[in-house]
């Protein structure tokens, strides 16, 4: 075997690797479905606690408008 030979041998075992790995690994999958769970759990907390988010953001505003009107006064 030559040096062409070999490096054409070594070129191909490489890029037969290369697919190999792009189709089976799936390093990436658990970050997506992990990803999607945490905003699922997430969108669930906002729909049950809708009116005590809403409540509370009423108190805030409330209180930020009121001490933005007695600094501007």
């Amino acid at each position: 075997m030559n040096r062409v030979d070999k490096w054409i041998w070594t070129a191909q075992w490489k890029a037969k690797n290369l697919v190999k790995d792009f189709f089976y690994n799936e390093e990436g999958d658990v970050n997506i479905v992990s990803m999607v769970v945490l905003i699922g759990i997430a969108v669930l907390l906002a729909v049950i606690f809708k009116n005590n988010i809403k409540d509370l953001l009423d108190v805030l505003f409330k209180a930020i408008s009121g001490n933005a009107e007695k600094a501007v006064s």
